[in-house]
This record gives C-alpha cells, structure tokens and sequence, in this order.
C-alpha cells in the first residue's frame, strides 16, 4: 500500500508508545456530578495526546463513535505543534504558530495527527467507527494517514457536509461551500451504522390513485440498463398497448416472473393504462430507516451561521469565545448512525462542546444512556466545553430550540490531566502518584485489559482479574514507606484467592526466591522495570 512520507515522520511513527501515562485528578467544583468518576459523562482539561493516553486504561476498546474535528490547518488558526518529541529538528517547532508562510505547515499537521490517530484507534469497539472533519487544506493528507493506520480496507465513505447555504461573492475562482467528514471502521467487516428515518417529504411521494387496499405506494422502473435476452420480450399493457423495453435495455425480470406482478397488481402503467410499465413498491413493505447518503444537506443538519447562531443563544460573546464551532444536528446525526443507546461517544477536539450537546439531545429523544468523553485544552475546557455542558442540561431561556430551553438534563465529572507517572521517580520518593491511578496504569498496562475501580480493594493489594491472573499492586504514597515495602513470605500467603487463578504482582521488591513463588502460584513484577510485559498477551 502507498504511504504518505513527511517530514518528522520516522520520530512520530510510535511516539504515542512513549508518551508517558498521567493521572487524571478529578475537580468536582467545576463538574456536576455528586462522585467524580471516570465512567461518567466526561470533560478531561489537557493536552489531547496525554489525555488520549491517560484515559486508555478505562477505554480501551469500549468507545463506540469517535468524532474529533481537528485544526483545518488553513495558516489562519494560530494553533502550534506540542508535542515532546526527542528530536533536536521536532524541539525546533515547539510553540510556533503554523502560518500560511510555514513551509513545513503540512509535515508538522501530520506529525500532529498521527499519533493521535493511532491512539485513538485503540479506544474503538470492534464494531466502532470514526469521524474526522476536514476541508480542501488536508483531505488527502488525512486519507493517506488513516489509510495507513485504520487499513484502507476500513474506508467507508467521505461525507460532504453544505455548510453555507449563500455564495460568496468575492470568492478568487469558486465559491467554496461544503466540508468533508472522513469516515473509517474499526474492522469494517463488523461496522453496521444505524439508517435514518424516513422523513415527511420522502413519504409524501407515496399515493394511491388506484385504491390499492394495500395502501400508499411509488413506482420504480422495470428497466434494467443493459441487454438480457431471456428479459427483452413485449408486455401489453390493459389498453392493448404493447412495450417492448429500449434497445440497449431489458426488463428486470423474465417473463414468468413479470406475469406474477401482473397478477399480484404490482405493474402500473399509468391512470390511462398507456404508459410504459413501472413497479409498485408499497410504503408499508419499505424499511421504516433507510441509509444515509454521503451528501447532507444544510437543511437537514445545519449550516456554519445556524452553529453560530445555538452558541450565540447560549454565550453572549459567541464569535469572540469560539469562531468554528459545529452545529447540533450535525453531530446529532454522526450519533444517530453510529452509536446503540448505550453507546460511549468521543471527541479528543472538543472546542465548544458540540458532540457533548448532540449526546445529551440525542439521549433525551430516544430514551437512551449514551455517555459523552471530551478533551480540550486548558484555554476551552471549564469556560466553554464544560460551561456549554452545564447550560443546555440545566436550560438556556434565549434558545430557540424547545428542548434546550427546558434542559436536556444530564451531568458530567470534570478532570484534569495531572503529573506524568515516570515509573523511575517512583522509587526514589520525588513523584508519587496516588494508588488508584497507579493501579489503573499498572493493570492496564501489564493486561491490555480495561480498569475497573469499582473491583479495587486497597487493603489487600487486589486491583483486578485478568484473563490467567489474580492481580495485586503492592503500593502506598508514602516515600519513607514505599521504600521499605516488599512482597515477603507472610505477605504472600496473606493475598487473597479471588478467582483461583495465579497471581501476578507489582511490588518495589520482594524477599522470596523463585521456588517459594512457584509454590505459592506467583508471578513477582518489580516496579518499575516489569510493567511493561504484557504477560496476558
């Protein structure tokens, strides 16, 4: 397969690997939520590839719809490269603002992405898709890059979003109407997207000039756009009119077969009986959902101004808070087609908070539970993700739309991306994160699996099952402490047996020799050294 070749791109390639995991510290004044907890609606401050990494442990697998709409990369955003990429070249961008006059704009918008991408792959469901938006400045680029990393054998489809609904008139060559939504599964052979309801307008062309008892239908063509013997044969009509299909044609259908529509009344030709033969396809036998099509219009979700104008009604200075923000029905819809009403939804490029309100929308139209995960920068994340949040769940009296004015309800724990967890400094007392995240960090990384916190017993040790193992983290924040700790012979036989299985253990030391461990069924993993072996692999 072709792959896209950038500048910097042999020291992104797996720099996700090395980015280091960070707590999550939870700050409950700013969510509304009574217990901050990471299986909530979610609003994380901080740089999105950290929290990405951050939040693995948790989601790993279980995130059903992925939206992000990331910098368009047009020279005029202001936006910079961050990442810590040890490269003496990548420590030369940081901070810079990426401008039209940058020459290396696009290699630093790819270095940008593509960890990010392949982080986020590993938070899809099997079954799970995602949804990038993206204009004319990096749509190739961006299909190079999850060409590379999702397969091009995941593509679904580009939708082509008509943002404005006017021309601009001093537009140089054309007047540039429409965005892309770039879409990929996570293995397409999974993937099944919801179809949509059939609206008002598209049952309207169903009639019934002929009282069929069978009720309301349309007719569809009899032709088949290429020559078949077997299907070229007259048909006459009730008047006696005959009908032989167009040269080049043939009916869809043999003879036979044409003769037990006829029968069944399905063949019309017309309220004389002159016109050529069509098929009725009645309403009440045509899928109530239909998929959707890759072209979506401004009438049915939304256009740039009417995104402008639902943060308007919700922020009095909405142009100065957020200039592109997306509208409801937009992301209303991606819900809609991708996610079951338990779904998990989420968007590592938040900004005003669209896909949080389109969740919660969505949520109060059919019933559903569906949970919401966002991050955003410290500059967005409290004064506008998470206050656009806090106002449409309470209600917002100037919205036009019914539902927001009443609320739609809903709450949401607030987090905030804490210290990295250098596994070296844990010994030595200098940064010592608190049990729980340790724990998660630890079991997620030494089973691939998920981190349940509910499961946690911190007096024993036990933070979790995983396929072949038992496993405990021996562990306190205390440095004087934690420097004395060691999985010893009484400590040992102390470890509860909860599923019966072995047990695998992390511990700053210990003091038993292999053939005690065997004994005991035990696997011994020295922090901080062991972490890293996935021995459920």
């Amino acid at each position: 397969m072709p792959s896209l070749h950038f500048k910097g791109k042999s020291f992104v390639q797996n720099h996700h690997l090395v980015v280091p995991f960070h707590e999550l510290t939870p700050v409950k004044a700013k969510g509304t939520s009574k217990t901050a907890s990471l299986h909530d609606n979610l609003i994380v401050e901080g740089d999105n590839l950290k929290a990405l990494k951050a939040l693995l442990p948790t989601y790993h697998s279980k995130v059903k719809c992925i939206y992000i709409d990331p910098p368009y990369n047009t020279g005029n955003e202001g936006w910079a490269y961050n990442d810590a990429v040890n490269s003496p070249m990548m420590q030369d961008w940081l901070g810079k603002t990426v401008d039209r006059e940058d020459l290396t704009r696009h290699d630093k918008w790819c270095c940008m992405m593509l960890p990010r991408l392949k982080l986020l792959r590993e938070f899809l469901t099997d079954d799970g898709a995602i949804f990038v938006s993206i204009d004319d400045n990096e749509i190739h680029r961006l299909r190079c890059l999850m060409d590379e990393v999702f397969g091009e054998e995941n593509f679904v489809a580009t939708i082509i979003w008509q943002k404005k609904y006017s021309t601009k008139a001093d537009s140089k060559f054309l007047s540039e109407s429409h965005e892309f939504i770039c879409v990929f599964a996570r293995d397409i052979e999974k993937l099944a997207l919801n179809g949509l309801a059939r609206t008002e307008k598209q049952k309207e062309g169903y009639k019934n000039p002929d009282a069929d008892a069978r009720g309301d239908w349309t007719s569809g063509d009899l032709l088949r756009m290429e020559a078949r013997d077997y299907a070229i044969f007259e048909i006459a009509g009730p008047t006696g009119k005959k009908f032989l299909p167009p040269k080049g044609t043939s009916w869809r259908f043999n003879k036979d077969k044409i003769e037990e529509l006829r029968a069944d009344k399905r063949i019309w030709f017309g309220e004389d009986g002159t016109s050529r033969p069509r098929l009725k396809r009645f309403l009440s036998e045509v899928r109530e959902m239909i998929p959707a099509q890759t072209l979506w219009s401004f009438g049915e979700v939304g256009h740039s101004d009417s995104a402008k104008k639902e943060l308007a009604a919700l922020f009095a200075d909405a142009d100065e808070v957020f200039a592109t923000p997306k509208p409801v029905a937009l992301l209303q819809r991606i819900v809609a087609l991708a996610t079951e009403e338990d779904s998990v939804v989420l968007d590592a490029f938040a900004g005003s908070a669209t896909t949080a309100h389109a969740v919660l929308a969505q949520n109060q139209m059919d019933g559903g539970g569906r949970r919401f995960v966002l991050i955003e920068s410290a500059e967005y994340a409290d004064t506008l993700s998470a206050e656009r949040v806090r106002r449409v769940a309470r209600g917002v009296t100037a919205s036009k739309d019914e539902a927001v004015k009443a609320g739609l309800g809903g709450t949401f724990s607030y987090f905030k991306l804490g210290r990295p967890m250098q596994m070296s400094a844990i010994l030595d007392g200098s940064t010592l994160p608190d049990f729980e995240s340790l724990a998660r960090y630890v079991f997620f990384t030494a089973t691939g699996m998920e981190f349940d916190a509910k499961k946690l017993n911190r007096k024993t040790g036990f933070i979790g099952t995983s396929r072949h193992h038992d496993v405990f983290l021996l562990y306190t924040e205390d440095a004087d402490k934690l420097k004395q700790l060691a999985l010893t012979l009484d400590g040992a036989r102390a470890l509860p047996s909860i599923s019966g299985k072995p047990k695998l253990v992390f511990a700053p030391t210990k003091y038993l020799d292999e053939s005690f461990l065997d004994r005991l069924r035990i696997t011994f993993c020295q922090l901080p050294f062991q972490i890293y072996k996935a021995l459920d692999a």
